[in-house]
């Protein structure tokens, strides 16, 4: 099978899936891969890495699009790329519920694709591989990003996560338990900031009070409590998400008036609609925006930021499944269940029930185009 690489168009973006490690793997396995020049420069991946470790470079996108069997990619293709896709091929790509374009998947359907979104891969203990690789990047990242949008000169408040003698630590409250909730709340305590974790399943707070040796404050999620803490709060996490579904709004818009001016919100929903109701998607060179006097930062790619390191994760955690796809084709879309469980669009055949909601386009099992396997 032919792997292509293409460099990624989407502004900011700067992570590839493959490294050169990668490249080499597929190869070795008598796999073609072709990586559009410069696709891992944002990487620190030159195009002589690529070509040491077997691949062959390309310089035309079009060609990456129309000679390969599998596309391999981190966002979503373009209109315009999908004009360059040949029929019933393989894409492998995040999905972005919360920004899908209709005529995107329009496209794909038209020619028959077969589309696996990374996000949406889930194993047997229900763990999304490829998303907690990201969410724990992201995690790591933030008590930084609130720190630097907290600061004055950027339009925050002039005040510490953590405080000093005679003054009190900021308050910082992340709404959701998951794997960004866990990763971030020990590095906000590291930072010395007051931490309180909300989250509406109880098993996964009493994970984090005995994980985190109950130095953290854990909260029921209810109505009356998100409104309660989140006037209280200095900066908000947003990481509320239902997986395969648009994010609920946990956060109102009155909350939001509520809080004091200068307070950071950072939506790490945003991908899936966002889950506090004033945010938008901003990107990594204009991350922010103000509303009602509060600091909004909602990057969809915050790993980006750190695009080698992304990149060696996603590599790790991907290429298993990019060698299951180019061994096996479309049978490992149907007898893998850990692969099978990203497959929104099957032959043309939208899979994905949550898509199929949002795109208003019908929706088809994949276990009956499976023949029950």
């Amino acid at each position: 099978m032919i792997v292509g690489i293409p460099k990624e168009s989407m502004r900011d973006e700067r992570r590839v899936v493959l490294t050169p490690a990668g490249a080499y793997s597929l190869a070795k396995r008598g796999h073609k891969v072709i990586v559009q020049s410069e696709a891992g420069i944002g990487c620190s991946f030159s195009n002589e890495a690529y070509r040491e470790a077997g691949a062959t470079v390309a310089f035309s996108p079009e060609e990456i699009f129309a000679r390969s069997d599998l596309i391999v990619k981190v966002m979503p293709p373009t209109v315009e790329e999908c004009d360059w896709l040949t029929e019933e091929k393989y894409l492998l790509s995040v999905v972005h519920l919360g920004s899908a374009n209709p005529e995107v998947h329009q496209r794909l359907r038209e020619k028959r694709f077969h589309a696996i979104g990374i996000e949406l891969i889930e194993d047997s203990t229900h763990t999304l591989p490829i998303l907690t690789a990201m969410s724990e990047i992201a995690g790591m990242l933030l008590p930084q990003i609130a720190g630097r949008f907290l600061e004055t000169t950027n339009g925050g408040r002039g005040i510490m996560l953590g405080g000093v003698a005679g003054v009190p630590a900021s308050n910082v409250l992340i709404i959701g338990a998951g794997t960004v909730g866990s990763n971030a709340a020990p590095i906000f305590l590291g930072y010395g900031a007051n931490v309180t974790v909300m989250d509406d399943d109880l098993k996964r707070l009493r994970y984090l009070e005995v994980h985190l040796s109950k130095m953290v404050n854990t909260v029921l999620s209810t109505p009356y409590n998100v409104e309660r803490y989140v006037t209280m709060a200095d900066v908000i996490i947003g990481s509320a998400m239902i997986h395969g579904r648009m994010a609920p709004h946990v956060v109102t818009e009155s909350m939001v008036k509520k809080m004091r001016p200068g307070s950071v919100i950072i939506d790490l929903a945003i991908d899936h609609g966002g889950c506090v109701e004033t945010s938008h998607p901003t990107t990594l060179s204009d991350p922010v925006f103000k509303k009602h006097g509060v600091t909004h930062y909602c990057v969809p790619n915050i790993p980006s930021s750190v695009a080698e390191t992304a990149a060696h994760a996603f590599n790790n955690a991907l290429l298993s499944f990019i060698e299951e796809i180019s061994d096996n084709g479309a049978s490992s879309l149907l007898r893998d269940r850990t692969l099978s469980r990203g497959v929104y669009i099957y032959d043309g055949n939208c899979t994905h029930e949550g898509l199929a909601d949002l795109l208003d386009c019908e929706y088809v099992n994949l276990d009956s185009l499976a023949g029950g396997l």
